[in-house]
């Protein structure tokens, strides 16, 4: 068959040919119609990610494809080395869902992964109870965006979004932002909106970025006074704005963060694959929406690289 094949974590994938591969027990085989190239993809291809494979391998965590039996699907966790990114890939019964008829196979591609990372986190990390309020930490990228519809959706009652800048915070209001806080602000003001809105109470953060926004964040909700600190679930997804922080041990023993991550590997695979089930069941009653390019399998070495702002989906 013919496949995106990754043979060097240096160089991007290459169109080429690559054996078909057979189901084993329990597995299906499904003829792929869509695939998305996702931050996560991208960091898998280039031997950055934690999920790696080894070269050579055909890249890709999920996909829209349909069954031998003709019925169409949403598939993830593809058995290496055969990624979502050829003719045809192989996976597990348990790790696909129909896709619904309303929702088409680029759009359901596109938007499985970042709407996935927030109802995950929202569902199986953070257990939100409606009415809370949730802050979302670097909400201008798809996931981001994304995480506001579905923090509604899911029942939050208040919701805060942090950005780079001030120009952002017209379109995050318009996806259902209740407050925006732009972290291009001077650290000592940002260090006081951080202050004021915890002093009002955040229950859950979603957080996209880690690195110094997430400490500064993090600092706001330390306290020395009588009485302990209100508990706050500190969720987090990405690593934008860097990949490491100098965590005092002081800030957890003065909050009252209980810090954890949502992704492989803190949530069960089939929770994951019930996450992607309820971002695509609510995709028209939430209106969740993401912008997308299409691009044929056989350009994958040509536009991989290419800065985008649309999810770009590979198409037969």
């Amino acid at each position: 068959m013919k496949a995106a094949v990754v043979e060097d974590f240096a160089r991007p994938p290459r169109y080429r040919d690559f054996d078909p591969p057979v189901p084993g027990a329990g597995e299906r085989r499904v003829s792929v119609h869509a695939a998305a190239l996702s931050q996560l993809v991208r960091a898998q291809s280039a031997g950055r990610h934690y999920t790696r494979g080894t070269p050579p391998f055909v890249p890709g965590a999920d996909g829209v494809g349909r069954l031998d039996d003709g019925r169409r699907v949403y598939f993830v966790f593809p058995r290496a080395p055969f990624g979502a990114m050829a003719e045809q890939s192989v996976v597990r019964a348990e790790y696909m869902v129909a896709v619904p008829d309303e929702v088409d196979d680029v759009t359901a591609a596109a938007i499985a992964n970042p709407g996935m990372s927030s109802w995950a986190a929202l569902s199986h990390r953070a257990a939100l109870v409606d009415g809370e309020t949730v802050l979302i930490q670097g909400a201008t990228g798809a996931s981001g965006q994304l995480a506001i519809r579905i923090a509604r959706h899911l029942g939050a009652g208040h919701i805060v979004a942090t950005g780079r800048s001030a120009a952002a915070e017209a379109a995050l209001r318009r996806l259902g932002a209740d407050e925006y806080i732009a972290l291009e602000d001077q650290p000592e003001s940002l260090s006081e909106r951080f202050a004021e809105l915890v002093s009002r109470g955040v229950d859950v953060v979603l957080d996209y970025l880690w690195g110094p926004p997430a400490l500064a964040l993090m600092q706001a909700f330390t306290g020395h006074g009588p009485a302990a600190s209100p508990p706050v679930r500190y969720v987090n997804i990405g690593s934008l704005a860097g990949a490491d922080i100098a965590l005092p041990a002081g800030l957890l023993r003065s909050s009252g963060i209980r810090l954890m991550g949502s992704g492989i590997g803190s949530v069960a695979h089939t929770d994951l694959v019930a996450s992607i089930g309820g971002v695509l069941s609510a995709v028209e009653t939430a209106g969740l929406k993401i912008a997308t390019e299409t691009a044929p399998l056989a350009e994958v070495e040509k536009v991989w690289g290419a800065a985008r702002e649309a999810r770009l989906v590979f198409v037969p």
